[in-house]
């Protein structure tokens, strides 16, 4: 039994690939993920065994540079103490600034390092990690910049899939009278793409049987549900939840920012999709997540700055008019994963550890 350390933190795009690895894992091996305060909100600590290891935000501001700098080193300290005292012997990282103090106390003590990235472009913290890392694992053989030299580190896996939404994959949905949309707003810019539609989901509203799914974030939660109530439309507004897979089985489209983790779900779950990618994402890397996948013909793409009113009305409009778009859609994301297994995937990994 080996012990592993899979350090995550930040966004939910972080924390659940390594929830994912932690199922994986956990079975012959001692794993426990070390986490910051925000990647914990993410974690049931009845089902994962954690450790917080809170990292400073990176700042520009010359004035905050010492303090950051002061509280960078302890967190590389206080990982150094807790993975020799644990005895670890392998650490994952899911990427984020928040997993450089941690993987910078394994190499000082030589330990086998994985690092993971979901995107189709490399990110800051894994590109300065590449040296110290025996593999990189990634959903695709071509990740823009990934260095040549650096190349033969590229273990490409399949996407890492919740076990519950493998399972749930199999389960019948129930016929629905109303159009569904579900509009994932994400944990970045949420307030902007709430308010992205207003308009257009009114007249849609009025005109069409719909009903509509959001999840925002906690501050526009009482404004969002305001909206749609005042405005007479059927609709559930909820923050992050755990069992996402469960409403967007309830959809026929949905409408999303484009995080790894969030577009491989609903491709394999066969959600036709509109990918809006966050604008201000690091090297844009939601666009070229999106743009992969559409390419494939598998959803629609659009920038943000692009989006103009009546846009989603007569977009939503042809799909409910013109079933095929969705279902020749749907055919596609089944023949692009048909052959998934999570337990293939799962050994693939075992193996390589």
């Amino acid at each position: 039994m080996k012990k592993i350390s899979i350090s995550t933190g930040g966004t939910g795009g972080h924390v659940i690939p390594a929830r994912v690895l932690y199922d994986y894992l956990s079975d012959k091996n001692d794993v426990i993920i070390t986490s910051d305060n925000r990647g914990l909100n993410y974690l049931d600590k009845n089902i994962y065994k954690t450790k917080t290891i809170d990292v400073p935000k990176i700042t520009r501001n010359f004035l905050d540079f010492i303090p950051f700098l002061i509280f960078f080193t302890f967190s590389i300290i206080k990982s150094y103490f807790f993975l020799r005292q644990k005895k670890i012997k392998i650490l994952i990282s899911t990427g984020g600034y928040m997993s450089i103090p941690i993987c910078l106390a394994a190499r000082i003590l030589k330990l086998k390092i994985f690092l993971f990235e979901p995107n189709l472009v490399l990110g800051r913290a894994n590109l300065f990690l590449l040296n110290y890392c025996d593999k990189i694992f990634t959903y695709n053989r071509n990740i823009k910049n990934l260095p040549k030299k650096m190349r033969f580190k590229n273990f490409v896996i399949k996407p890492l899939i919740r076990k519950d939404i493998f399972l749930a994959k199999t389960k019948p949905k129930k016929k629905q009278v109303k159009f569904s949309m579900l509009i994932i707003g994400g944990s970045q810019g949420a307030k902007k793409f709430d308010d992205l539609f207003k308009t257009d989901l009114i007249r849609l509203s009025k005109n069409f049987k719909i009903r509509l799914f959001h999840q925002t974030s906690n501050q526009n939660l009482k404004d969002l549900k305001n909206f749609y109530y005042d405005n007479s439309i059927s609709s559930q507004v909820f923050t992050y939840t755990n069992h996402l897979h469960r409403i967007i089985k309830k959809c026929d489209f949905v409408i999303t920012r484009s995080g790894a983790s969030t577009i491989n779900e609903l491709v394999f779950l066969e959600k036709p999709f509109l990918a809006i990618p966050f604008p201000f994402a690091k090297d844009d890397h939601q666009y070229y997540n999106a743009k992969y996948y559409v390419e494939k013909k598998l959803g629609w793409l659009i920038r943000e700055s692009k989006v103009k009113k009546n846009f989603l009305y007569k977009f939503v409009k042809n799909l409910i008019k013109n079933k095929k778009l969705l279902s020749q859609k749907k055919k596609n994301m089944h023949k692009f994963h048909e052959k998934y297994d999570w337990y293939e995937n799962s050994n693939k990994l075992k193996t390589l550890i």
